[in-house]
């Protein structure tokens, strides 16, 4: 496990405690079907459209179709299980992934800018995330599926806190 030193406090790479929204999961199985599923739908209406090449048409349907709607199934549990997030005195905490998974640890010295991002899905499930960006080579630390007004309220606690922080986030 990384570990870090701030200020005589030992901040350890750790498991954040906070979940994402559980709204997360419908914008999560959204934006897969978003993905998962025009190839099965062109295949189904061509399928039904050419009744000469119905066979070829109907398997490649099912081949499209089924592994869409595993990965539509399986994927934004795994990700609600997985995301997590906390913010302390001293450092944002985000877990993140699914397949490949990440912890970050982004000591409050260290940070430069908070955004947020609300795109339209995010809206639609009033959901909005944040990027965290410090003064490090790996990039920006994202929380994404926060509820809109907990991100909103993360954000200005995050600019209240790194100006209370000395340092010049280099």
């Amino acid at each position: 496990m990384g570990e870090a030193v701030l200020d005589n406090h030992e901040l350890r790479l750790r498991p954040p405690r906070n979940r994402v929204e559980s709204r997360a999961i419908g914008w999560w199985t959204l934006q897969s079907s978003l993905f998962a599923l025009p190839l099965p739908l062109v295949f189904g209406v061509l399928y039904l459209c050419i009744p000469p090449a119905r066979p070829v048409f109907g398997w490649l349907f099912l081949c499209t179709l089924v592994p869409g709607l595993l990965y539509m199934a399986a994927m934004p549990i795994w990700r609600y299980r997985v995301h997590r997030w906390e913010v302390t005195d001293e450092a944002v905490y985000a877990a993140s992934g699914w397949l490949w998974q990440r912890w970050r640890v982004v000591p409050l010295s260290r940070v430069q800018t908070v955004d947020m991002l609300r795109g339209p899905l995010q809206q639609m499930f009033g959901l909005s995330g944040i990027t965290v960006t410090s003064a490090s080579s790996a990039g920006a630390v994202k929380i994404n599926g926060l509820d809109h007004q907990v991100a909103t309220e993360l954000v200005e606690h995050l600019t209240r806190s790194t100006q209370a922080v000395p340092g010049d986030a280099t």
